[in-house]
């Protein structure tokens, strides 16, 4: 596949694990080659190459009833506003119109204003936050929960399946499934932070509950990607340390093709959904 107007858009392997970890670095995100890893194997991956260096990326995940999600949307700083994202969004949304797929993504604000005039409509915010300071002497780990268990819940709220994805993060080291009462959280490494999510819960303060029994558990950084509709979990988590970094706006470019049961507390993460 190649642009018309611009460098030779290609399609990623695995091998480019690294590669794109270097660009995901240099953002300052919090993926790992592992991460990388699930893209390039279950996705399909978009990059621009000058010479043997990788200097852009867009990536489209498929999940369950004709849903994909665009992540990895990166450029390195020195080839910005040359049209490289908006390209490898094209190349994507191409892919997924050939496909019958509805799209999904998590922008920031900026990248909103980009992907609007695309055709990509707002459908729900979402809210980053960060602990940077747990607990000093952890205390043990909330009860573990079962990898069923928490895809029929994802399923429920999502309306997608997301069984690989799922049993990919349940099977890395560190990762662990806990649960308290109503409420069930999957925990991750990521390259600077653990990640909480997806996040499930009965209500509010079960959610919350969990959530603190998490953090009492770990003495590493922490992120946390909020609904933000769920209000009540959002004040408590800032009213108990938590501070938010950034938002970002879920859009959707096709039709709605699912709709979940319940609405999440924490989702998977912006580049998951």
């Amino acid at each position: 596949m190649a642009a018309t107007d611009g460098p030779p858009v290609l399609k990623l392997g695995v091998e480019d694990a690294m590669a794109g970890l270097v660009l995901s670095t240099e953002a300052h995100w919090n993926q790992t080659e592992e991460d990388w890893r699930v893209f390039l194997r279950d996705g399909v991956v978009f990059g621009v190459r000058t010479g043997v260096m990788l200097v852009a990326t867009a990536a489209l995940l498929p999940y369950s009833g004709n849903n994909a999600w665009i992540s990895m949307v990166l450029v390195t700083a020195s080839h910005r506003r040359r049209g490289l994202a908006t390209c490898l969004v094209d190349a994507c949304l191409e892919t997924a119109r050939r496909n019958g797929l509805t799209c999904w993504l998590d922008a920031t604000p900026d990248g909103a204003a980009v992907y609007g005039p695309l055709g990509f409509t707002p459908t729900l915010q979402l809210r980053r936050l960060k602990l940077a300071s747990p607990t000093t002497a952890p205390a043990p780990a909330p009860p573990a929960a079962t990898l069923d268990t928490l895809r029929a819940r994802d399923r429920r709220a999502t309306g997608f399946d997301r069984t690989a994805l799922l049993t990919a993060f349940a099977q890395r080291s560190g990762s662990r499934i806990v649960a308290t009462r109503g409420a069930i959280a999957l925990i991750r490494d990521g390259r600077t932070a653990r990640h909480i999510g997806p996040l499930f819960a009965d209500n509010a303060a079960e959610a919350l509950a969990l959530v603190h029994a998490i953090v009492q558990s770990e003495t590493v950084p922490l992120l946390l990607d909020a609904v933000a509709p769920q209000a009540a979990f959002l004040e408590g988590l800032t009213a108990s340390g938590w501070t938010i970094e950034r938002p970002f706006q879920r859009m959707r470019f096709g039709p709605a093709t699912s709709a979940g049961q319940e609405m999440p507390f924490a989702v998977a993460g912006p580049e998951f959904g």
